[in-house]
């Protein structure tokens, strides 16, 4: 490696570089973000495998066990969860039973293809989006048809086993994909696309709804864990399809479901918000700027200091570019770890989270991340 580590330094000063939400004064290192993944577990021990696929879970026990053992030989610390399975025989603890997702209410189907899960969209011109927001809008109106819809029949009785066995509830509802991208797939592309300059009203009708929909997940999961209406848990979005959009459309769509969503989940200046469009979205930071996010993951060729000129107070969760990452080439990961810490130090502005502008991907090593590490204690020293 090019670069010096001290790993026991830099863990010592990995304790303090996340509080403040990494902008602690009391911080003398850019944070850390990256602690890789269950899907890096196969290139890392050269066994086959489908990262985002099943895997047993004795494999995976096995696996995550044998990585992170090269874990603590490299980085200093073991990574992943060793999640014991349950010995032969063994009954299985009663869970929360799975509910319909958000792209089921728009007639949508989750469809895996061997390799990942996919949203598949039913609808192809604007007669058949008219049908179904009438649909979805008649549902929504009525919350205990929302409720008999989301959940299964079977629900109240397999919540009720797992808080006697557990003492544990239905969680809360605190993010989706992003209702550009959720759009964009139960719409299509170039349809959700042509909708703005075809026929405006629709456009703006069809995100009007997907806000109505997000809210009444909301409102029904607050219901179901136990909290009051009002409770203030936060949301977050994934909207990498968000970069397809010009500002002006942004702002007829994307803006005004965050804006409705923020409002009842986070409306205090402390309350978590949060952004994943790991895209060329650039163009649209000074939209996003307005909801004050609490953190953001933007794609790789949008820069820390842009982001930074637009959101002074986000914390950053990025900007090394994943296939910088995935390739492992020491001297590219170098190069973009130190502009981004050296963007960070400008000014003391602080708030960097180093990790990816994306997913950290199978094929990411450990050596790669004790590169990120050194790179940070060599450039990112505040």
């Amino acid at each position: 490696m090019k670069l010096s580590l001290d790993i026991e330094q830099f863990w010592k000063d990995e304790e303090t570089a996340h509080k403040d939400n990494c902008f602690s004064k009391e911080s003398t290192q850019v944070a850390l973000g990256i602690r890789m993944s269950d899907e890096c577990v196969f290139a890392e021990l050269g066994e086959e495998g489908q990262p985002w696929g099943y895997t047993p879970p004795e494999r995976r026990y096995d696996l995550n066990c044998r990585y992170n053992e090269k874990a603590i030989q490299i980085v200093g610390r073991p990574l992943l969860a060793e999640n014991r399975p349950l010995p032969k025989g063994a009954s299985t603890p009663p869970t929360i039973p799975n509910f319909k997702q958000i792209g089921e209410v728009f007639g949508g189907e989750y469809c895996f293809d061997g390799n990942t899960t996919w949203l598949r969209g039913k609808m192809d011109d604007e007669d058949d989006l008219v049908k179904q927001l009438d649909k979805v809008d008649q549902l929504t109106r009525d919350a205990e048809a929302f409720r008999t819809f989301i959940l299964p029949a079977d629900w109240d009785e397999r919540c009720k086993a797992v808080y006697e066995t557990t003492g544990k509830r239905p969680g809360i509802f605190g993010g989706i994909r992003g209702p550009v991208t959720l759009a964009t797939s139960v719409f299509g592309v170039e349809n959700l696309i042509y909708l703005y300059y075809d026929n405006e009203p629709l456009f703006t009708r069809f995100a009007d709804t997907i806000g109505d929909v997000v809210l009444a997940y909301v409102d029904l999961f607050l219901k179901e864990s136990g909290h009051s209406p009002d409770y203030h848990h936060g949301f977050s979005f994934c909207d990498d399809d968000s970069q397809l959009m010009t500002p002006e459309m942004y702002k007829a769509f994307g803006y005004r479901v965050l804006k409705r969503v923020f409002e009842k989940t986070a409306p205090d200046p402390q309350d978590y918000r949060y952004q994943h469009s790991d895209s060329a979205m650039g163009h649209l930071l000074p939209l996003l700027a307005d909801f004050n996010l609490t953190g953001c993951n933007f794609g790789p060729t949008v820069t820390v200091e842009e982001i930074r000129k637009y959101m002074p107070t986000t914390r950053i969760d990025g900007q090394l570019a994943p296939f910088t990452f995935m390739n492992n080439d020491e001297d590219a990961i170098i190069d973009e770890v130190k502009r981004d810490c050296l963007a960070a130090k400008k000014n003391d502005l602080r708030g960097l989270n180093l990790t990816t502008a994306g997913s950290i991907n199978n094929g990411s090593l450990l050596s790669s991340m004790r590169v990120v590490m050194a790179a940070i204690q060599n450039y990112g020293r505040y």
